[in-house]
């Protein structure tokens, strides 16, 4: 299964076609450190992607490219897989928000080949927390338009990358929801 695993900090996610893992090992305030890791003769081979300051949130369904966030919340980049390059980077002014304001979120993920989604937060002037889920052309970086994911916060929004996600749904039971 191409989504994340959670648990001590870290997610991870197998490449279908090379049996090679993306991890994400989240070290708290120090950042955050991507590994490839592969199997080898019967021994681990591990590499390190040189920056300790993305957090890793995606693998693209066709496996060509993964999807990060700058530890900061400041910006979101696309990768190429496997050697990390950057296709394209979007900060937040990108989405039209002032940076002092607003951030990416750590939530999102491929929709679809195609499709990425970005999450943004900030606070109104009345210090209330609100979010929204833009949606991003996978390729070109392009942004398209707001995406409802019908989810109850930033992080209630998990994209299965075939053009459908996971959502809470009013009973806390998990909810499917395919893209029109």
């Amino acid at each position: 299964m191409a989504g994340p695993r959670i648990g001590h900090g870290g997610h991870h996610f197998a490449h279908r076609a090379s049996g090679e893992i993306l991890l994400d090992v989240g070290e708290g305030q120090d950042g955050s450190a991507v590994h490839r890791a592969s199997l080898s003769d019967g021994r681990m081979d591990l590499f390190r992607y040189p920056w300790d300051d993305r957090c890793l949130l995606d693998l693209s369904p066709d496996g060509r490219h993964f999807m990060t966030v700058d530890h900061s919340q400041g910006d979101m980049a696309v990768h190429t897989y496997p050697d990390g390059e950057v296709a394209f980077t979007l900060s937040v002014d990108s989405f039209g928000y002032d940076p002092e304001l607003v951030f990416v979120e750590w939530g999102g993920g491929y929709l679809g080949p195609d499709t990425v989604l970005v999450t943004l937060g900030g606070e109104t002037e009345d210090e209330e927390e609100w979010f929204r889920h833009y949606r991003v052309d996978a390729h070109t970086g392009n942004v398209g338009g707001v995406f409802e994911a019908h989810g109850s916060g930033p992080y209630d929004l998990q994209p299965l990358g075939d053009g459908s996600w996971l959502t809470t749904g009013p009973s806390g039971h998990p909810v499917r929801r395919r893209d029109a």
